[in-house]
């Protein structure tokens, strides 16, 4: 929500509610500023479009604690920026094997639908073993991975256009039934680009290449708000591992005590997040804690809906 003022030139706007801090130190019974009138150390009223608004925060004067450096948020994809389900899910899925048969048919593989499907459901047994590692295969590993599954040595023995087509019936699946973005996704981008930070995203790609998600991305609107894009099929590394979180900061030149992290999954968000140092909001509604009380899994915000996390984020900078 656009409350009258831009925030990015946000240590200005700090910079105002300081000097608020120091008038009402001297004395002044209110300090204005452009679009807002400070009432008292904890009352901040601000003209907006809409008309008045309230909203309290802690006093910036001597002895107040400083604000949180907040530079940076990264972000989570799937479930937060992008709603899959199961259907979609199993519509990709079968489109992955009619193309992977349609590919082996036309150079007099045959094999039936059963046995690819089983090799599908092998590989992607295999693939989560290796990402609870922490770890990811390349996508043309993975698909690979299920070739062979087919038929010990079929990848091998395949000419390279086979094996291209394989893999672009694989990857293309999920452009044919793309899962659609979440209604509030830009204007949540925005409203934390506004806020003067930078943005990442963080990505555990399951069965879907990175350059098919930069598509994705670019088709949606949303691929101009990242500073950096991070997948685990390309860097070999999966969330909830320190690695790729850190990678991520590194490439953007963030700390990760400056850092919040977004997402909807305890495990890989929130547990993964926590242990590199980062802040995390965490996206109720599509998995659970299972121990309430454990530190481990508790989120510094935690809000019912991507349209809650830009105001989650200020607060948590201080900024609310």
């Amino acid at each position: 929500r656009d409350f009258g003022f831009r925030l990015n030139d946000h240590n200005l706007f700090r910079g105002s509610l300081e000097n608020a801090a120091s008038s009402f130190a001297a004395g002044a019974p209110a300090y204005y500023g452009p679009y807002f009138r400070v009432n008292s150390i904890q009352r901040l009223s601000l003209t907006t479009l809409a008309g008045p608004f309230a909203l309290s925060f802690k006093g910036l004067g001597p002895g107040a604690p400083q604000l949180p450096g907040i530079t940076t948020v990264t972000f989570d994809l799937w479930q937060t920026l992008l709603l899959d389900n199961q259907e979609l899910g199993r519509v990709r899925a079968q489109a992955r094997l009619d193309g992977a048969q349609q590919a082996l048919a036309a150079v007099g593989e045959m094999y039936e639908m059963e046995r690819i499907r089983e090799a599908y459901r092998e590989c992607y047994l295999r693939c989560r073993e290796i990402r609870e590692g922490h770890l990811d295969v390349s996508f043309n590993e993975q698909v690979e991975i299920f070739v062979n599954n087919i038929d010990s040595g079929l990848a091998e023995r395949l000419g390279r256009k086979t094996m291209d087509d394989i893999i672009r019936a694989y990857a293309d699946s999920f452009l044919e039934y793309p899962p659609p973005a979440h209604e509030q996704a830009l204007s949540t981008l925005q409203g934390v680009r506004d806020l003067g930070l930078r943005i990442g995203l963080i990505s555990n790609t399951g069965m879907t290449p990175g350059t098919t998600f930069r598509t994705y991305l670019q088709n949606q609107g949303m691929f101009g708000y990242f500073d950096t894009m991070t997948f685990s099929d390309e860097v070999r590394l999966s969330k909830p591992g320190k690695e790729i979180f850190m990678m991520t900061l590194s490439s953007m030149g963030a700390a990760p005590d400056e850092t919040v992290h977004v997402g909807d999954h305890i495990k890989n968000d929130v547990v993964g997040a926590k242990k590199c140092g980062l802040k995390t909001v965490w996206i109720t509604g599509f998995s659970e804690r299972e121990d309430p009380n454990d530190p481990a899994t508790e989120p510094d915000a935690e809000v019912n809906g991507l349209g809650e996390v830009v105001p989650a984020i200020a607060q948590l900078a201080g900024r609310l």
